[in-house]
């Protein structure tokens, strides 16, 4: 058995997340991407395949509330709570959380924490 890089165990547990985690109309999936940078966040209706709200840092509308993204804690805390007030604008009030194969731990925690703050169940 050969080692495996960080970024194919990510993808194994990404694969087998998302065989149970399946986003309806009625409870869309959340989804959560993080790069060194940046992080990004999709509510996703899996039966039509549409993104019904997404926030990250690099949407022009959030760039101006943070000054240099760092790819922090705190930030991933504004877009948790960004795209929470922007799913319960659609009338989006449950979602299913996926993770994205990545842990949940730091940003990732942050973000679903904060849309918890917000109001967003899951």
């Amino acid at each position: 058995m050969g080692s495996v890089s960080s970024a194919e165990a990510r993808k194994r547990r990404q694969r087998r997340v998302r065989k149970k985690v399946l986003g309806t109309s009625e409870r869309p999936r959340l989804c959560v991407f993080r790069s060194s940078r940046h992080i990004y966040a999709q509510i996703i209706d899996d039966s039509t395949g549409s993104v019904l709200a997404q926030a990250s840092t690099v949407s022009k509308d959030l760039r101006e509330k943070l000054p240099q993204p760092k790819g922090n804690v705190g930030e991933a805390a504004l877009i948790g709570s960004e795209i929470a007030q922007r799913a319960l604008e659609r009338g989006i009030r449950s979602v299913v959380f996926d993770r994205n194969g990545f842990l949940y731990h730091g940003r990732v925690k942050a973000l679903s924490e904060a849309a918890r703050g917000q109001g967003l169940e899951f």
